[in-house]
Parts: C-alpha cells; structure tokens; sequence
C-alpha cells in the first residue's frame, strides 16, 4: 500500500489537469458554434465538423498512442502530445485571424489538436492506475473523471465569455493553458520504471489473450462509454442551438445554461469515484442504473413545456452520466497488468472520442425529426446500453493473473461458484 500512496496530491492533480485541458478541446466550443456559422456563412452541419475532425483523428491514433506508452514512458507521450495539441489551437487560430480560406484552417487546426488529444486523456487515465493501487484507484480515476467533467463545466462558460470577445479567442486559449499543465506534469509526477524483458511479440500476445478473455463485456464496457458521451455532446449540441434559435440567447448566456447540468455531472463523477472503492459489483451496478438515469429523462425531455423542468431534467441525465463514466473507467483499467494496460485504456479512449465526435454531426441531422421521436431514439440507445451492461459487465475482483475462468458467465455468477 505504500507504493499507491507514494505520488502525492501534487501527481494526481498535475496528472488530472490533463484530462482538464483536453475537454476544453470540444466543450469550449459548443456555446459559440451558432456564432462561428454566423460569422463565416456556413451550415449547422459544417459548424459540427468542428467537434468531430478533432475527435475522429484522435480516437483513430489513441491506440497506438496507447502501445507506445506501454513501452516507454507515460510522460514521454503526454508531454509531448500536449505540445502538439497546443499547436493546432494556435493554428486554428491563425487562421481565423488572416480572414481567407478560414474554414478550412481551422479545421486543419483542429485535426492536429485531434492527433495531440489522442496521447493524452487515455494515457493519463492508464497513468492513474500505475501510480495508484485498490481504494485508491477508484478515488483517483474518480478525481479524473471530476476533473473531466469540471472541464465541462467551465469550457462552455469560459469559451462563451472569451467568445464574446473576440469570437475565435478559445483558439488562443488552448496554447496559453496548455503549457503549465506540461511543466506540472514534467515536475511533478515520477512514474515507476517500466518492467524489462517483454518483446513487442510478448506483448501483443499478451494483449489478445487478455481480449479473447474479456472481449465480452469489455465491448460492452466500450459502447456504454462511447453512448453515454455521444449522447451528452449531442444533447449539448442540441440545447446550444436550441437557445439561440429559439430563446435568441447570446453565447454567454448559452454557455452559463450549458454549465448547469455539467456540474451535475461532474459533482456525481467525483463522489461516484469516492463511493465505488473496490466494489465490482457496485460499478456495475453505477453503469447500469446510470444509463437507466439517462435513458429516462431523454425519454421525458419532449414532454416537459417548462424552460425549468426541461433544465432539471437535463441536470438529472447530467448526473447520470456522471456515475457512469468513472464507474467504467476503475472497472476497464483494472482489466490488465501494467504493460498492457495503456492499450486497453488507449482503447476505451478511442470510442469516448468516437462516441464525441459523432454527437453533434447526428444529432444536426436528428433535429430534422419531432422531438419525441429524437428524444425516444437517444432514450433507446442508452437503455440498450445499460441493457447490455447488466448482462454482461464482470464483477468478478480476481487480477487478471489469477482469473480461472476464461469467459465468465453474465450476471456474476463465476464469483457466486468461487465464493
């Protein structure tokens, strides 16, 4: 237990900056979308490119983003990757400011953010769980998916209020914020030396025999990811243009409305990664009846007149996803051994960034539909989810290691048999 407490407060929160910055990569963005189409003439469906042609290449590089930080250092990647997504913020943002062709610039700007983002967030998350061990795991990986989720919550606050000033400033922010969090992380975080002797062969061996074990409710794992976050920045989406189309809010109001039920979310990420501990079966009960959360209030959304009830309900979903996502974050990482463990988080990554950029290109086109029928569709997809994550999820404890049985059967009962 000494080796988990070792890093310090000062690791972890150097380490959770990471995921901190790289959620402003999207969610700073959202509340001045409506403006950015305004201002260059174009559609709703090309304003969305915006998200998805910097989370598409980033979910396409995190797995191997995730292969070369098993085998060298986590830091060798992070840092450098954050170089990289600094620099396409400042491209983006130069490109806005010469006038010409500027579309085309930033989204050239945002796929070189995309390839930075893929070396970080997954890897940071693998990084958590090299340095932390049992109760603590869950507590830090819940801090982590805290500090993702307060990303959210003051990126669409804060791109609203830079928006508001000059209308590609969040650009600009991007490097300016970027570089303490890569010396934070240079100065602070020591990482344990990697185990020596595994050939790359070795390795992926390793790797196929841990997928062909879990690829079950690994899958499973990934798609309720991948959902709960496609639907949140859909829903965002959504409500940003909701608010200006129809309520004619201005980007910072738009962006305050859309804090709202972040913090939801991001307070229940945090005290979901406090409670679940070691408990197995208690994360994945969290996924389970987290969807559930969200699938019922996305099927309420289209029945509530009230700006209000349809606020609340919003911050209800919020928190939904919020016990979710940390819950599926301790149980994926605590599926490998140390040297496997980057691939398989890198991995996982990749679909939360996949179910991003698909959120808003979707639902530009969902919102050609009435309400309910949107709302009962997204309401679907998450209760398939959860669905599925009480089939098929593991609770089972044992480290991978010491597993006996190959393909545990759902619902638990390999534990029950062992006990």
């Amino acid at each position: 237990m000494a080796e988990s407490r070792s890093p310090g407060a000062g690791a972890l929160w150097a380490i959770s900056s990471v995921p901190f910055i790289m959620v402003l990569g999207n969610s700073m963005l959202i509340p001045i979308l409506p403006t950015m189409q305004s201002v260059l003439g174009i559609s709703q469906f090309q304003a969305s490119l915006v998200v998805t042609l910097f989370s598409v290449p980033a979910g396409l590089i995190i797995p191997l983003a995730g292969f070369l930080s098993d085998r060298l250092k986590r830091k060798w990647i992070i840092i450098p990757s954050l170089g990289l997504y600094a620099l396409g913020g400042l491209v983006a943002a130069i490109g806005a400011w010469m006038g010409q062709r500027v579309f085309l610039i930033i989204l050239i700007g945002r796929v070189i953010q995309g390839f930075g983002a893929a070396g970080t967030a997954p890897i940071a998350m693998a990084l958590v769980s090299d340095l932390f061990q049992g109760g603590e795991r869950s507590r830090a990986l819940g801090l982590n998916e805290a500090s993702n989720g307060l990303g959210k919550v003051v990126s669409p606050i804060l791109g609203a209020w830079v928006g508001s000033l000059l209308w590609y400033g969040a650009f600009l922010l991007f490097p300016i914020l970027t570089i303490p969090v890569m010396i934070g992380l240079w100065l602070a975080v020591k990482e344990p030396p990697l185990r020596k002797g595994m050939s790359a062969t070795r390795y992926w061996q390793s790797f196929v025999t841990i997928w062909k074990r879990d690829a079950h409710w690994l899958l499973v794992g990934y798609f309720s990811g991948a959902t709960a976050l496609f639907l949140l920045f859909g829903v965002l989406f959504y409500v940003s243009e909701t608010l200006e189309a129809v309520y004619h809010l201005g980007v910072f109001a738009r962006g305050t409305i859309l804090a709202v039920p972040l913090t939801g979310m991001c307070t229940a990420s945090y005290l979901t990664g406090r409670w679940i501990k070691k408990n197995r079966p208690l994360m994945k009960g969290a996924v389970v009846g987290g969807l559930g959360v969200v699938a019922g209030t996305l099927f309420l959304l289209p029945f509530l007149r009230s700006p209000g009830w349809q606020l609340g309900d919003l911050v209800l979903s919020g928190i939904g996803t919020g016990v979710v996502l940390p819950s599926l974050n301790t149980l994926i990482t605590g599926t490998a051994e140390r040297e496997e463990r980057g691939i398989i988080t890198s991995f996982y990554g990749s679909v939360r960034f996949l179910g991003v950029a698909a959120g808003p290109p979707v639902f530009s086109q969902l919102m050609k539909l009435p309400p309910i029928w949107m709302f009962g569709l997204c309401a679907g997809l998450a209760a398939v989810a959860g669905g599925l994550a009480l089939l098929f999820i593991r609770v089972s404890g044992l480290p991978p290691s010491r597993r006996n049985t190959p393909f545990p059967r759902p619902w638990g009962t390999a534990q029950k048999q062992r006990a």
